[in-house]
């Protein structure tokens, strides 16, 4: 299991095949996504890894979030959040991770806040067919009907489709395929729509129905911390060339003197 990513919904908009058909997606942007902190089996019963993205004043922060990125010596972040993760796929703190972490044609789920749409009826909110619009239906056209029982319960169980507030709330949309990514920008572009209005946060990870394609990195794509050490490579010694001799010069040439003229 891989850790997923922290995004912000940029919009919509729509990118053409080689064979002219037009695709509507999603454009998702990465942006200083970092490992904050990490979560083990033996101190804290699970391993997680995480992450936060933005960047925050640190002002605005209370006492406690500001030692806790001291401690781990990252930046504040505006957004946090944990994704769980498999014991040999954990990324080091202060780690970033690029948008290449996902590749073209792969599924992913993202998760979102929806937007909210306030008070709404049961035929807006639930898609109800309503009461008949003729005779005999006064003003009862777009009622959702009886919610009660008989005497025995006698009351209206909880989570009825009723009327009431609509959308902002977590909602996770499922198997939407990468269409592209750019390392570069940080862009990713996702097929479909992605819960939530522009600017909000998207957690994306790997969908959970299907099967991960080849090429996909392990544990991730990632930058390393700022002063990580980095891998020492080999040096492979050059052979050494012998010196070349310089060609022999003629004597004439050597001392300078012009040759006798004949009488």
């Amino acid at each position: 299991m891989r850790s997923g990513v922290i995004a912000q919904k940029v919009g919509m908009t729509r990118v053409f095949t080689e064979t002219g058909e037009h695709v509507p997606v999603t454009v998702l942007k990465v942006d200083n996504c970092q490992v904050v902190a990490q979560k083990t089996e033996d101190k804290h019963g699970y391993t997680a890894l995480q992450l936060g993205a933005g960047s925050a004043k640190v002002k605005r922060m209370s006492r406690a979030s500001r030692g806790h990125f001291a401690a781990t010596k990252v930046e504040p972040k505006r957004k946090l959040a944990e994704f769980r993760v498999s014991a040999d796929n954990m990324i080091d703190v202060g780690a970033e991770i690029t948008a290449d972490h996902f590749v073209a044609g792969q599924f992913v789920d993202a998760t979102g806040i929806s937007i909210g749409k306030g008070f709404a009826g049961a035929m807006k909110r639930w898609n109800f067919g309503g009461l008949r619009a003729s005779h005999g239906v006064s003003i009862s056209h777009r009622a959702h009907g009886s919610t009660g029982n008989s005497q025995d319960p006698g009351k209206v169980f909880k989570g009825k489709k009723m009327a009431g507030q609509m959308g902002s709330r977590q909602v996770t949309t499922q198997n939407l395929s990468v269409v592209s990514t750019d390392p570069d920008r940080g862009l990713i572009l996702v097929r479909g729509a992605v819960p939530g209005s522009k600017g909000s946060w998207v957690f994306v990870r790997d969908a959970i129905k299907r099967e991960l394609p080849d090429g996909v990195p392990f544990p991730g794509a990632f930058k390393a911390p700022a002063g990580a050490e980095k891998p020492v490579e080999e040096a492979v010694e050059a052979p050494v060339e012998a010196p070349q001799e310089a060609p022999a010069e003629d004597a004439s040439d050597v001392s300078g003197d012009a040759p006798a003229s004949e009488e």
